[in-house]
């Protein structure tokens, strides 16, 4: 039998002014119908750091994390503000797409188009007005290098991006994200359906990305998280019970929600 925790005793760290934020949640809340799925997630976000998002399945990380790029737009509810640059991007006047060429999202499974690599990259780019091929070739090449990919598949653009392995796949998805020059990089437990090896190739592209990116990942993997992540910030049941540094997280957790978690009692 679950023990039953109080959602009165949470311990969220907040930042002093000096600090840079990318990204700030307030209030934030997300109903699917009349379940209440998010509740009241006050989150801040450090510049060029990575921010990792763990918790049981159903505990509303990745409901929340959609929400960040206003992904739940057609199947919730959102209330409460997202603020990116000063400006409550949750306000319903907002271009949603020029949202999402700030702030990108890269999803649990690899999800590349059935086209090459190529254009794979040039696709988005493409759409948004990019029609100079040296510039197309620069940020085919910059991006391929920020994913760490570049050296595997630059005699090989042209090919189909299926025909990559699950974990080319994964950081092909990431440098596509990225030649869009975000500045938040949303990725949703993108090591999940990979093997340790493409799991390592993963988490040390994104060490090297957060230097120019702002990184909120989803993980249910708890030694990712310590591996890689500033900052942690557990959820239990829609709420965010605890956002420390990473290492507090895992060496001495605030509240007994976080310590059973933390000690594998549940999840």
């Amino acid at each position: 039998m679950l023990k039953q925790y109080s959602f009165d005793k949470t311990a969220v760290q907040t930042f002093d002014a000096q600090t840079s934020l990318a990204l700030k949640t307030e209030d934030l809340q997300v109903f699917y119908g009349t379940n209440h799925a998010m509740h009241d997630a006050n989150l801040a976000f450090p510049k060029n750091q990575i921010t990792a998002l763990i918790g049981a399945s159903g505990s509303g990380k990745s409901t929340y994390l959609r929400s960040l790029n206003r992904m739940n737009d057609t199947i919730a509810t959102v209330t409460g503000k997202i603020w990116y640059h000063g400006v409550d991007i949750n306000e319903p006047n907002v271009n949603i797409y020029e949202i999402r060429r700030h702030i990108g999202m890269v999803f649990q499974r690899p999800n590349p188009f059935a086209k090459s690599i190529r254009e794979n990259i040039t696709y988005a780019l493409r759409a948004n007005g990019v029609k100079n091929k040296t510039e197309l070739s620069e940020r085919i090449e910059k991006s391929l290098r920020g994913a760490a990919l570049w050296d595997e598949v630059k005699d090989s653009l042209d090919k189909s991006a299926l025909s990559l392995s699950g974990g080319q796949q994964q950081r092909l998805c990431i440098a596509r994200s990225i030649a869009m020059a975000p500045d938040v990089l949303l990725l949703d437990e993108p090591c999940s359906a990979l093997d340790p090896i493409s799991t390592v190739k993963v988490e040390e592209t994104l060490l090297e990305l957060q230097k120019q990116y702002t990184i909120i990942i989803v993980t249910h993997n708890m030694q990712q998280a310590a591996r890689i992540s500033s900052q942690c910030a557990f959820f239990h049941l829609g709420h965010v019970m605890e956002y420390t540094p990473t290492g507090t997280m895992f060496s001495n957790p605030q509240i007994p929600v976080t310590q059973d978690y933390i000690s594998g009692s549940f999840g």
